[in-house]
C-alpha cells in the first residue's frame, strides 16, 4: 500500500508563489529562523521572479542564488549577502537541490554549512525547521519514524500511532529536509537514508504501507572534513549526494566582511554596540586566526607552528561579539584590544600544553614586533597572565 497523496496541511501558496508561513515571526526571539528573519526579502525575491520555478519551489533556482549571494532587485530593493564566498559554489549547490539527487555540504568547522543549509532549505521550500541533528546517539528513527506507545500499546499499530521524523514529513509535503553533521551519525543509522535516497520511498513494515516522496522533496546534510575516521559514508550513500565543498574565506577582506556582517546580525538581536567601531580589532582577530591556522605570517616571512583548534570564521564572529558584550557591559561601548584577547586565548590555546607554548611564541614573535599593535601585545599579555 503507498500512501503519498498531497497533504491537505500544504499551504496552498507552495505552488512556487510564496514561501509557506510556518508561524508568526516572534520580536522577542533570539534566533528566529531564517524565512521569518528575512521574510521581506523572501516576499521580494518571490514577487519579483519571474523564472521558471521546480515543482513547489517557493522562488526560482536564480532567485534563490541571489538570496544567498546578495543583489538589488529591479525596484530596488536590497538583498543582503547570506553568504559571501564563490558565486559558483552556490549555484551548484542550488542546481543539486533541482534534480534528484541529495546535496551534501563538507568543509572545515566554521565554514559556514549549517548557515548556508538554513538558507537554502528556507528560500526553497519556505520552511528550515525540518531538521536531524547528528550525534554518536542519534537513532534510525530520527530519520525514519517512531511510534507514539501509549496509542501503540492501547490500538497497536496505526497511522495515527506513527510519529514522523522530519525528513518523512519533508517526503509527504514537497518540502527540503536538514540533516546535520551526518559523520557524526553510526554508520547504520546513516545507511537508512539510502532508500529514501535512491527509491524515494520509506517503507512502514509494521503496517505494509510506505510514504513516498512527493515532487519538491529533497535532503541537505552538512559534514565536518575533520570528522574523517568517525563514521565514514559508505560508498552506496555518498554516491546519492552531489557533495559540494565550502572553502575557507578566501581573503583576509572577505573573511573581516564576514565577521562584520554576522556580529552585526547577532549584536541587534543582543542590543549590543555598532560594529563599526569595533572594526579595526575585528581585522587583528582575523589577522590572527588567518596567520595561526596558515602556519605563516600574512606577509608570508615567517613560519608559524598551528595550534591544534581549527580557528574558524565562525570562532572569530563568536570572539568579537564577545568582546562586544563587554564593552557594552564594562566598558565605553567601543571595542577594544582588552575586549578580544581573552576570546582570543580561549580560542588558540585548546591544549593546556601544547596550544600554549604556540601562542607565546607567536606572542612574543609577531605580535610584539608589529607596528600598531602594541595595546593588543599587552591585553593579550594580561589576559595569560
Amino acid at each position: 500500500m503507498s500512501v503519498s497523496a498531497e497533504p491537505t496541511s500544504v499551504d496552498p501558496r507552495r505552488n512556487g508563489s510564496a514561501p509557506a508561513d510556518t508561524g508568526p515571526a516572534r520580536t522577542d526571539t533570539l534566533r528566529p529562523h531564517a524565512e521569518h528573519a528575512f521574510a521581506d526579502e523572501l516576499a521580494a525575491l518571490a514577487a519579483q521572479d519571474d523564472r521558471p520555478r521546480p515543482a513547489r519551489w517557493c522562488l526560482s533556482p536564480w532567485a534563490v542564488a541571489t538570496y544567498l549571494l546578495g543583489g538589488t532587485l529591479p525596484d530596488g530593493t536590497v538583498i543582503t549577502p547570506k553568504y559571501v564566498g564563490p558565486r559558483r559554489v552556490v549555484e551548484v549547490a542550488v542546481t543539486t537541490l533541482a534534480t534528484d539527487r541529495a546535496l551534501l555540504l563538507l568543509g572545515v568547522p566554521g565554514t559556514a554549512k549549517t548557515w548556508v543549509s538554513e538558507h537554502l532549505a528556507a528560500a526553497v521550500s519556505g520552511d528550515s525547521t525540518l531538521l536531524v541533528q547528528g550525534t554518536a546517539g542519534t537513532p534510525e528513527e530520527a530519520i525514519r519514524y517512531g511510534w507514539n506507545y501509549a496509542r501503540l500499546l492501547a490500538h497497536g499499530p496505526s497511522r495515527d500511532a506513527l510519529v514522523p521524523s522530519p525528513v518523512m514529513r519533508a517526503m509527504a509535503e514537497g518540502r527540503t529536509a536538514r540533516v546535520e553533521e551526518l559523520t557524526r551519525i553510526p554508520a547504520d543509522v546513516q545507511d537508512s537514508l539510502i532508500t529514501i535516497l535512491s527509491e524515494k520511498t520509506l517503507p512502514i513494515p509494521e503496517l505494509g504501507q510506505e510514504v513516498q516522496a512527493v515532487r519538491g522533496f529533497n535532503l541537505i546534510a552538512t559534514a565536518n572534513d575533520r570528522d574523517r575516521g568517525v563514521n565514514e559514508l559508505s560508498s552506496a550513500l555518498r554516491r546519492r549526494f552531489n557533495t559540494v565543498v565550502l572553502p575557507l574565506p578566501e581573503t583576509p577582506e572577505a573573511e573581516v566582511d564576514i565577521v562584520t556582517r554576522r556580529v552585526e546580525q547577532i549584536g541587534r538581536s543582543l542590543d549590543l554596540p555598532a560594529v563599526p567601531d569595533g572594526v579595526d580589532e575585528i581585522r587583528r582577530v582575523v589577522t590572527v586566526f588567518r596567520e595561526l591556522r596558515d602556519g605563516v605570517t600574512a606577509d608570508g616571512r615567517t613560519k608559524l607552528k598551528s595550534p591544534s583548534g581549527t580557528l574558524s570564521t565562525a570562532e572569530a564572529i563568536s570572539v568579537v561579539t564577545g568582546g562586544l558584550a563587554l564593552a557594552a557591559h564594562f566598558g565605553d561601548g567601543v571595542l577594544r584590544a582588552g575586549d578580544v584577547a581573552a576570546g582570543v586565548l580561549g580560542a588558540v590555546v585548546r591544549d593546556p600544553a601544547a596550544d600554549r607554548v604556540v601562542w607565546q611564541e607567536y606572542l612574543e614573535t609577531v605580535v610584539r614586533e608589529r607596528d600598531g599593535w602594541a595595546d593588543f601585545y599587552r591585553a593579550c599579555r594580561e589576559a595569560g597572565a
